[in-house]
Order: structure tokens, then sequence, then C-alpha cells
């Protein structure tokens, strides 16, 4: 069976901030504190964390949702991509954003970890300093 992991997180900050600097290279490697290459357009392909995560937009909806196809340098050759969907909501106060990573291969609970350490805590300095 697939692993699955879901986050919610509230920002200090609007839908619209937390959705385009997810997209941003600049503010996304900013945000985690490793090197990001993104791109804002469907399709459009993307890197971060120096290379380890690499994907692509799958379906974006502006300020709403982002689904991206998501890998590691740590997935096998034969292992199929796992998928990452981001929704935003604006609540008082800033923007709740829902992660959902699906499809990531089994027995690979590590990464949910990773999503807290490299993303989750580094993304509430970042916005909570703005």
């Amino acid at each position: 069976m697939k692993e699955r992991f879901q986050f919610e997180e509230i920002f200090p900050v609007s839908p619209q901030v937390v959705y385009e600097s997810w997209l941003d290279s600049e503010a996304h490697s900013a945000m985690t504190g490793g090197k990001a290459e993104c791109s804002n357009e469907n399709r459009g392909e993307f890197s971060a964390w120096d290379g380890y995560i690499r994907g692509a937009n799958k379906s974006l909806r502006p300020y709403k949702e982002i689904v991206q196809s998501w890998r590691t340098s740590e997935f096998k050759d034969n292992d199929p991509d796992s998928e990452l969907i981001l929704r935003f909501y604006e609540v008082v106060g800033g923007c709740r954003m829902v992660l959902i990573h699906r499809n990531v291969p089994e027995g690979e609970t590590h990464y949910r970890q990773g999503w807290i350490d490299h993303y989750l805590k580094p993304m509430r300095a970042y916005f909570n300093k703005e």
C-alpha cells in the first residue's frame, strides 16, 4: 500500500502570497532554505532542495490549488511519481494551507518528518517574519 501524508498549517499571509511563493524560485528557496528552480506554468517542471526533489505542475488554480508530480532522488527508477496537492483557504488572519502527499512508495514513511523539518517549520518562520 502506498503511503499518504496530510498536514494543515495556518500562515499570517494571504493565500496569494503562499501560492506565489511556492511557484517562485527565489521565494521557494528563501522559505525552505534549499535551492529551488520553480515554474508557475501548467506542465512546467521544478526542482527543490538542490535537485533532491523533482517534478512538474499538473494543475494550477491560482491562489486555490497546486497539484504536482513529485519524486526524490531516493525513488527507485521503477517507482511512479507521487502526487503533491496543496490547497489554500483564506481564513481570518491569513491562509490555511492543506498539504496532501500521496502515492509515496510503500514503507517510505520518513517523508512525513521531511515535510515537517524541511518545509512546514521553515515556512512558519519565513511567513511569520514578513
